[in-house]
């Protein structure tokens, strides 16, 4: 029986002008998830990574934590198909103003709970998205990146038993293919979503055609040394 692991970034750097790069945060929550894994003796035979910096930044900091005898002959792979869907974009169709980073501080400032009022702005883009109302705003719609994440997936349908690979991608990646294999509903992906801790961790069992949910969103890693703040969520 094969295992898959699908790891969530580390914290990316939300508010700066490039998202696309772990926080410090970031990284300590990947090495936190290595040195786990290092104390497990978890062997991994191939380690993947969905295309964006965040997530080749949250496998190398990770993987440099175990040691060499853990990662003999492991492969590394990337594989677009598991990345992010474009979050920028799916913001700018249904609030103009996340297009001038001032114009969109001083819209969220407007409010008693800014970080609310963000929450509320991206649940109401992701609505509008995965509506199939707009389709022709988007380069990308919602059942496109929903079949390229199940096509992700399925090209680890191998006959490799026993082996273990190790995902590193993003949480909208995660809850679709938790929709996938556990019939959930669109508001049900999204809602997921936002519960996924970053470097949380969703382990599958792999049989020749078929994929088992074994656990989901694990961050015990992040807990283990106690340090305050490190489970974070966005």
């Amino acid at each position: 029986m094969g295992q898959i692991y699908l790891v969530r970034h580390g914290q990316a750097s939300f508010g700066a002008a490039n998202y696309d790069q772990l926080s410090e945060l970031g990284y300590e929550q990947a090495r936190l998830l290595g040195q786990w894994y290092a104390n497990t003796r978890q062997v991994f035979h191939k380690v993947i990574t969905g295309g964006m910096a965040r997530h080749r930044q949250s496998a190398d900091a990770c993987m440099a934590e175990l040691p060499k005898k853990q990662l003999i002959d492991t492969e590394w792979i990337t594989d677009a198909d598991f990345a992010e869907f474009d979050h920028h974009e799916v913001l700018l169709r249904h609030c103009p103003e996340f297009a001038d980073a001032v114009a969109f501080e001083a819209l969220l400032a407007n409010h008693v709970d800014p970080p609310r009022a963000l929450e509320h702005l991206f649940r109401a883009a992701m609505q509008r998205w995965m509506s199939g109302w707009h389709d022709a705003d988007y380069a990308e719609t919602w059942p496109d990146f929903r079949r390229r994440c199940v096509r992700a997936l399925e090209r680890l349908d191998t006959d490799s038993s026993g082996q273990a690979t190790i995902v590193f991608t993003s949480g909208g990646v995660i809850s679709t293919l938790m929709q996938h294999l556990l019939g959930l509903q669109d508001f049900q992906v999204m809602e997921l979503n936002w519960t996924l801790a970053n470097c949380g961790v969703t382990r599958l069992l792999q049989r020749t055609g078929q994929f088992t949910l074994s656990y989901l969103n694990n961050y015990a890693h992040l807990e283990w040394l106690g340090q305050p703040g490190a489970v974070t969520y966005r």
